[in-house]
């Protein structure tokens, strides 16, 4: 699981729309939205810091975090919102691929009145994505995410060509259909859960989620489009490298790298 996870941190791929890129300052300033989706690296604690100022200057009605599962979030109380120890207790943190908790603590504490919202996943649910496609998974509000369709066949061809590269070329180019499916799933589940929080508290609603999930073209913001054309959201991303093309997001910053050794080395076998 922790390999699945590293893939999806490391496939934020750049498509050239139009975005601007800020500085960490403008975080403090961000233009008005009802939907933020602030992108990030999962194992960079700077794209967690950036992530947590953006927050404080927000002031959230509530926040969505795809490392959390509906169920996980039902766990947690006032206590464990004011303590890492019973918050990684509470969820199994710990025991979930994640990176240590001990880096997104700083968004929980800047979220300390913000409702939290579960926008992960169950592993089960994208074994079956995996293997039987994203609608069948997502059930009846596939068709309000446009799970229901199928992929241009040039995007299809440009996301498992991404999947492919994400996964060092350790799996059959022919799975990366599932891993797809598996991606519109997370994507759908995450604008399916901000759009409940802004229903049910109001803007502004924040979404913690990978660069992937954040991108505009195809990501968690384009189906928030397809299920309300008149949303108005600001999509982040986090990058270490500046771009030659303007990357899929509303903004994006560029960051010091994290040292992570060899992301492929995870997917290596041994004679």
């Amino acid at each position: 699981m922790k390999r699945f996870f590293l893939a999806l941190s490391l496939c934020a791929s750049v498509t050239a729309v139009h975005a601007d890129e800020i500085r960490t300052e403008d975080l403090l300033h961000l233009p008005d939205a009802q939907v933020y989706v602030l992108g990030e690296f999962h194992d960079s604690a700077i794209h967690h810091e950036n992530q947590a100022k953006a927050v404080v200057a927000l002031a959230p009605t509530a926040i969505v975090f795809e490392m959390l599962t509906p169920e996980q979030v039902q766990s947690i109380g006032s206590e464990e919102r004011r303590s890492q120890t019973l918050f990684d207790a509470a969820t199994n943190w710990s025991e979930s691929g994640w990176p240590d908790l001990e880096l997104y603590w700083p968004i929980f504490v800047a979220a300390s009145d913000a409702v939290l919202y579960g926008g992960g996943v169950p592993r089960d649910d994208l074994r079956e994505a995996f293997s039987q496609g994203a609608a069948a998974v997502f059930g009846d509000d596939a068709a309000r995410f446009g799970l229901d369709q199928p992929l241009p066949l040039d995007q299809k061809e440009v996301r498992e060509s991404e999947q492919f590269d994400a996964h060092c070329g350790a799996m059959p180019l022919e799975m990366m259909g599932g891993m797809v499916a598996a991606q519109r799933v997370r994507d759908a589940n995450l604008a399916r859960a901000a759009l409940d929080a802004l229903d049910e508290y109001g803007a502004p609603v924040v979404v913690i989620t990978g660069n992937g999930h954040a991108r505009t073209d195809w990501g968690a913001p384009a189906m928030m489009k397809v299920a309300a054309a008149d949303l108005s959201i600001f999509s982040l991303g986090q990058l270490e490298a500046a771009s030659d093309d303007p990357p899929p997001y509303d903004a994006w910053l560029v960051t010091d790298r994290t040292d992570r050794g060899d992301p492929c080395a995870a997917f290596a076998t041994t004679e």
